[in-house]
C-alpha cells in the first residue's frame, strides 16, 4: 500500500492539493462514499419489491459491467487532469457543452448533501432515543411523523449532523476524509456483520434469507432491471463528482483496475449485509410477508423500530443499527461535501477553510429548507413535492443520469478510448478493456436514458416502481 509522494501538488490558488496516503486510504474513502443510506435502507426494500434473489443477481451483473465502466471513466479522468469535475471537463474544452457537463457533476453533491444531512439528523435523533432506552416510544404509531413535523427538533438534529461533517472536512483529505474512513469503515463492517448475524438467527428469519439470496426467475421483470440499475447508479457514487475528485487525489502508481474491483466487492458486500440485516428480521416480524418491506424510506424509521420493539434486546439492537447507519451516513455526506469544497477551491482559487465556509452556508440554506419542509414550510410544494423530496427527485432522477451521459460523451467524443486506456495502463492491466469499450460505446448511453425516462415516468405516475 505504498505512499503517494506527490501529495502536496500546488494548485492555482497557491495552496496545496490534498491527496490520499495510499491505495488503502483511497479505497476506504471511495467505499465510504458508496456505502450510505442508499445501501442500508434503499437496497433492501428494492430487493424485496423486485424479486429478492433475482434482483440481487441483476444488481451484481450491472455493477461489474455498467458500474465498472463509469467508475473507471470518472476516476481515470480525475487522475489524468488532477482536477475536480468542472476543471476536468474544461481541461478538454472551453465550450458550453463542456462547462454544462462539468457543472452538472459538480452541482449534484452541493444539492444532495444538504437534504442528506437532514436525514442524517433523523438518524442521530433515533440513536439518542435508543440510548435513552425509549425502544417502545419510537415504535409507537405517529412518532416519526410527529418528530419530522416538529420544526425546532428537526432543524436542531440537522445542524448537529452538518456540524460533524463540517469538522471532518476542515481536517483536509488525509487528516479528515481518509482518517475518518480508516476508522469508521472497519467499525461499520463489524457492526453490519453483528446485526446481520442477529437478524438471520431470529425465529422465522430463514425464509427471508432464502427469498433474498436464492434467485427465482419467476419474479424477474423489466422493472427489476430498471430498479437494480437505478440502485447501482445511486450506490456506487456515480455522477456525483466524487470519483472525479477522489481520482484527482491519487498518484499515477495506484492500480485503478484493482482498486475499482475492490470497491465493487466492498459495496456489493455491504449491500448484501444490509439485506441480511433487514429482510430476514422484517420477514420474521411480519410472518413472511414481503409487502411489509415495501415501506420505502419509512422502513428505517417506522417499520424497523417496531421490529426492534418486538425483540427481547430491542434497545441493544436499535443502538447497534443506528450507530451503523450514522457511520454510513457520515462517510457518504463527507464525500459529497469534500467534492463540493474541492470544486470551490479549484474554481474560485480559495483556501480549504474559505471554501468549507461557503459550502456550510449552502448546507444551512438548502438543508434547513429540507428539514423544515415537513413542518413550518410544509405549505410550499414544488410539483406536489416538499423540498426534500424535490431535491431528491431532481438530483437522483434527472441530474445524475444527465451527468453520467455527459461523462460518456466526454470519453467517446473527446478524450477517446486510447487515452483512457493509456491512463489506466500506467499503473495496471486493463483487464476489462473490451467490456469497457463495448459497454461505454453502445450500452451505457441507452441504460442511462432508460433510468432517466423511467424515473421521471415513475414520479409522474405513468409507471410504478
Amino acid at each position: 500500500m505504498g505512499c503517494i509522494m506527490d501529495h502536496d501538488k500546488k494548485t492555482k490558488h497557491g495552496g496545496h492539493r490534498g491527496s490520499f496516503s495510499g491505495r488503502l486510504g483511497y479505497i476506504l474513502a471511495v467505499a465510504g462514499s458508496a456505502v450510505g443510506l442508499g445501501n442500508i435502507w434503499r437496497f433492501p426494500y428494492l430487493a424485496a419489491k423486485y424479486g429478492g434473489g433475482i434482483f440481487l443477481l441483476v444488481y451484481i451483473l450491472l455493477t461489474v459491467s455498467f458500474g465498472y465502466v463509469l467508475i473507471m471513466s470518472e476516476t481515470s479522468i480525475g487522475r489524468m487532469t488532477k482536477k475536480s469535475p468542472v476543471g476536468a471537463f474544461s481541461f478538454f474544452g472551453k465550450t458550453a457543452p463542456f462547462k454544462i457537463g462539468g457543472w452538472l457533476n459538480a452541482v449534484i453533491p452541493m444539492l444532495i448533501v444538504p437534504y442528506y444531512s437532514t436525514i442524517g439528523g433523523w438518524v442521530i435523533k433515533y440513536l439518542v432515543a435508543y440510548l435513552s432506552g425509549k425502544v417502545q416510544v419510537v415504535a409507537e404509531d405517529g412518532y416519526f411523523s410527529a418528530f419530522i413535523s416538529d420544526s425546532w427538533q428537526a432543524e436542531l438534529w440537522f445542524i448537529v449532523f452538518a456540524a460533524l461533517v463540517f469538522i471532518i472536512i476542515l481536517g483536509g483529505v488525509k487528516n479528515g476524509v481518509e482518517l475518518m474512513s480508516r476508522i469508521m469503515m472497519p467499525i461499520l463492517v463489524v457492526l453490519a456483520i453483528i446485526v446481520a448475524i442477529y437478524s438471520v438467527t431470529r425465529p422465522g428469519a430463514i425464509e427471508g434469507v432464502k427469498y433474498f439470496l436464492i434467485p427465482n426467475f419467476e419474479h424477474f421483470s423489466w422493472m427489476t432491471v430498471v430498479a437494480a440499475m437505478g440502485q447501482m447508479f445511486y450506490s456506487l457514487s456515480i455522477a456525483m463528482g466524487i470519483l472525479y475528485t477522489y481520482g484527482s487525489y491519487i498518484s499515477k502508481d495506484i492500480d485503478l483496475e484493482q482498486s475499482t474491483t475492490q470497491i465493487e466487492i466492498f459495496d456489493t458486500g455491504i449491500a448484501i449485509l444490509a439485506g441480511l440485516m433487514i429482510i430476514p428480521a422484517v420477514f420474521a416480524f411480519s410472518g413472511g410477508n414481503p409487502e411489509t418491506l415495501n415501506a420505502g424510506p419509512s422502513l428505517m424509521f417506522i417499520t424497523l423500530p417496531k421490529v426492534f420493539a418486538s425483540m427481547g434486546i430491542g434497545t441493544g439492537a436499535g443502538i447497534l443499527f443506528f450507530v451503523l447507519v450514522l457511520l454510513a451516513a457520515l462517510t457518504s455526506a463527507v464525500s459529497l461535501m469534500e467534492t463540493s469544497v474541492s470544486t470551490f477551491m479549484d474554481e474560485l482559487h480559495w483556501s480549504r477553510g474559505k471554501a468549507s465556509l461557503l459550502m456550510a452556508v449552502v448546507m444551512i440554506v438548502f438543508g434547513s429548507a429540507s428539514s423544515l419542509g415537513y413542518g413550518v414550510l410544509d405549505f410550499i410544494r414544488i410539483f406536489g413535492m416538499n423540498f426534500l423530496d424535490f431535491f431528491d427527485f431532481m438530483t437522483n432522477s434527472v441530474m445524475m443520469p444527465l451527468a453520467a451521459l455527459a461523462t460518456c460523451f466526454l470519453v467517446i467524443k473527446v478524450v477517446g478510448f486510447d487515452r483512457i486506456a493509456r491512463e489506466i495502463e500506467q499503473s495496471s492491466k486493463f483487464g476489462r478493456k473490451k467490456l469497457y469499450n463495448f459497454f461505454l460505446k453502445y450500452l451505457a448511453p441507452i441504460c442511462l436514458i432508460v433510468i432517466l425516462l423511467s424515473s421521471i415516468a415513475n414520479v409522474l405516475g405513468i409507471i410504478s416502481m
